[in-house]
This record gives C-alpha cells, sequence and structure tokens, in this order.
C-alpha cells in the first residue's frame, strides 16, 4: 500500500517523466525485511529536489514518517524515510537523460527509460592501495595503544579484501551483497581477522592474519606486485 501511494504521487505529477521498482522485490524475490525502493526520471528542468520536498510534506502527513535523509549517487538523489514499525522507503529521482537502469534489479513501471548503465565495481588498485594503507594505519594504532582505531582499519581491511575476492570471482562488490556468495574457504580465512577483544596481544594476532589474506590475495591479482609488498607488509603486519 505504501508503495501504491508513492506511485501514485508520482503518477500525478507532470514533472515526473518515468518511473521504476528497484532492489529485490523488482524481480519478485522481497521477503518481509526488504525496504521499498522505486526510483523516477524527472523532467530536466526541474530539480529532483523540488519534487522530493513536496512529497515529503504529503507522505510526512499521510504515512507518520518517523524522520529522513538524503544520500547522493551519480545525478541521482536518493530520499531514505522511516516509517512507524521499522519499515524503510527509499525513493530516488534522477533527471529524465541519465534515468535507467544501473543494474539487474530494475523493473520499469512507465515512462521512458536511457540504455541500461551498470553501477561501476571498485577499481582493484585502488582496493589494493587501501589494504596495504589500513595494514599501515592499524600498526601505528596498535602501537600507539589506540585499541578501538586499529579494530576499524583492521574492520575496513577485511571488507576490502572481501571486495577484491568479489571483483576477482565476479561477484558485486557493493555494499557487500555478494560477500555472502563467496567459496567458504575465502570466508572462513577472513573470519578469524573479526577482533575479539581489545588487548594488544589480540589485536596483533587479528592484523596479523589479515596480513596473511593481504598477501594470498594480491598473489592471485599481481604477483610481481605481491613480490614487491610483502616485505613490508611482513614487517608491520605480522608482528
Amino acid at each position: 500500500q505504501v508503495r501504491q501511494r508513492v506511485i501514485e504521487l508520482a503518477r500525478a505529477d507532470p514533472r515526473v517523466t518515468a518511473g521504476a521498482i528497484i532492489g529485490s522485490m523488482s524481480r519478485g524475490a522481497g521477503d518481509n525485511w526488504s525496504d521499498i525502493d522505486v526510483g523516477f526520471g524527472i523532467t530536466n528542468s526541474v530539480k529532483p529536489e523540488a519534487v522530493l520536498d513536496d512529497w515529503t510534506q504529503v507522505l510526512s502527513q499521510e504515512l507518520d514518517v518517523l524522520d529522513h535523509w538524503d544520500l547522493r549517487s551519480g545525478p541521482s538523489i536518493y530520499r531514505v524515510f522511516l516509517l512507524p514499525g521499522g519499515l524503510e522507503v527509499d525513493v530516488s529521482m534522477t533527471p529524465a537523460e541519465a534515468f535507467g537502469a544501473r543494474g539487474p534489479n530494475f523493473h520499469v513501471l512507465f515512462g521512458p527509460t536511457g540504455k541500461p548503465q551498470p553501477a561501476a565495481q571498485p577499481d582493484a588498485s585502488y582496493l589494493i592501495g587501501l589494504c596495504w594503507h589500513h595494514v599501515l594505519h592499524a600498526r601505528a594504532c596498535i602501537e600507539r595503544h589506540k585499541p578501538w582505531q586499529a579494530e576499524y582499519w583492521i574492520s575496513e581491511l577485511r571488507n576490502h579484501l572481501l571486495e577484491l575476492a568479489c571483483l576477482r570471482l565476479g561477484e558485486n562488490s557493493h555494499e557487500g551483497r555478494g560477500f555472502d556468495r563467496l567459496p567458504s574457504p575465502v570466508k572462513e580465512s577472513l573470519a578469524d581477522t573479526l577482533v575479539r577483544t581489545f588487548n594488544k596481544a589480540e589485536l596483533n594476532r587479528a592484523l596479523a592474519v589479515a596480513t596473511r589474506c593481504l598477501i594470498d590475495e594480491l598473489e592471485k591479482w599481481n604477483a610481481p606486485l605481491c613480490a614487491r609488498l610483502s616485505p613490508v607488509l611482513q614487517e608491520f603486519g605480522i608482528h
């Protein structure tokens, strides 16, 4: 009913050129934990924020919205609403000339859309750079007796390693969507990077495991680079 009300607003608004259901519900795969995710093309001469502001007034009155916030992604702006009971409603608006699918979860409801433009996956070299950066910073935080910040860098290192594995194996790395589909050996090796307590010995253990996983992943991506980086990674990460 909530989704239908948002679609009704769109169909009645002359500033809207097209609409689509986005996310898992676009292919009938939603469940009780799914968000409502709908996107709309907006006339190029109109600011999407203006349409969102008008709709927000209506939805706040009708649906008792608890809070909302905005997320920008490329030419699109997503307004994320929280309703009583925990239902999240994501309404995105994009200039008409840029409105179209960025992945397979896109079901057109009405109006014209552009050619599909798959969302860009992160660059592997960029992720590799982040990984060795995080090893150095995790080591520095451990030695400076900053366990919470050290845990942050170790966790970020693990996430980037999972993203690299997704890229290598053809899974979606965005927001962890492909993490659970990775082979069990990959996930099991990285499970040991979880920090269980904040004492120095445990932080050193978790960082050492993460560093070994990074060296293994580097070997698969770029053996010459792995050979160059391994000595410094072992010095700072495997303490």
